[in-house]
């Protein structure tokens, strides 16, 4: 059969053993009290993906771990919780592989588990962006710290750009920040491409959750002409972890692709609702459109709901009902 995964590599018989046993980390759980998130990501040429895909996955059930880890071709991109024991094992046993020893990640702590089970996945991105030729290992923005971040966008000759989607900046975004106002990272190049110009805007900073969206953005950006391109240091989730409530820039809250849905600038939850039938966050506008249903529907997604979703959400709504009934979590 013809392979159109240019990262794909056959699967031997241990291998799929390995992963009909990471089947069953579902299961496993941490103690609330000692739950840490740990985000990491490196861009660095790997080889045999599939084959480390198994070799982390048994690793990480091994140590009771929850999450999503991406690999391609390109690099590892990741958000995994556990223990600190277990997470800290778990970077002490990446550094047997020269391309991922000593990799810097973002440790917080979280009072529940974000993940429900864990994910090791091989994709063609690490970070989906549709742009080829880029290699941010060779060329990218320049990094720009947590305490430099202010003074530098504040500068009357700087155009600010949130990269994330725009559900994520409604949320939350650093003061006088332009929101491009896209739906996936894809259309970022669009709203370039159309809203600036490499001969007039000679300073262009710009930030992401945890820097990992910026490294595509930036490369990209470079390679289209732009002459200075700034980013942010491990993006607001290290702002925030850095910078004290009362110097910061950032207002609102910063989403996150897990079951916390959004911290404070404290790195807490801040108890966001998400529509259960979506799981994109909620404004007080969006519960009170009409469009809004609990368990059923939200603005986001009122114009995909078929008659046979509308079904199957109503009877997963009198699911919730008889568990709460029934004192089930």
């Amino acid at each position: 059969m013809r392979q159109t995964n240019p990262y794909y590599y056959p699967i031997d018989r241990a291998v799929k053993q390995v992963l009909m046993l990471s089947k069953e980390s579902s299961n496993l759980n941490v103690q609330n009290d000692q739950v840490y998130v740990a985000t990491f990501y490196r861009f660095v040429a790997l080889e045999q993906v599939a084959e480390l895909r198994a070799r982390i996955q048994h690793e990480c059930v091994r140590l009771q771990l929850m999450g999503t880890i991406l690999l391609a071709g390109e690099g590892i991109n990741s958000t995994v919780c556990g223990s600190h024991a277990s997470l800290q094992k778990l970077f002490t046993w990446l550094n047997q592989f020269p391309q991922l020893a000593n990799i810097e990640y973002r440790l917080t702590k979280a009072d529940m588990t974000p993940f429900k089970r864990l994910k090791v996945r091989v994709r063609a991105e690490i970070v989906s962006f549709g742009q080829d030729g880029l290699n941010p290992v060779e060329q990218t923005g320049q990094h720009i710290s947590p305490r430099q971040w202010d003074a530098l966008v504040q500068r009357q000759d700087v155009r600010l750009l949130d990269t994330r989607n725009h559900y994520e900046v409604d949320l939350g975004r650093f003061q006088g920040a332009e929101n491009p106002d896209t739906g996936h990272f894809r259309a970022f190049t669009d709203y370039v491409q159309q809203q600036l110009d490499p001969a007039s805007d000679q300073h262009v900073a710009m930030y992401c959750t945890g820097g990992i969206r910026c490294e595509k953005a930036s490369a990209w950006m470079l390679k289209q002409g732009f002459k200075n391109v700034y980013q942010l240091d491990g993006g607001i989730l290290n702002y925030l972890e850095k910078m004290p409530e009362n110097e910061s820039s950032w207002e609102g809250e910063c989403f996150v692709f897990d079951d916390r849905v959004t911290l404070d600038h404290h790195l807490q939850p801040t108890q966001r609702p998400v529509c259960t039938a979506c799981r994109m966050p909620l404004t007080a506008g969006d519960m009170a459109s009409a469009d809004y249903e609990k368990h059923i529907s939200c603005p986001h997604c009122i114009q995909r709901l078929t008659p046979q979703r509308e079904q199957r959400f109503r009877e997963r709504a009198l699911q919730y009902k008889l568990r709460a009934e029934r004192g089930i979590d």
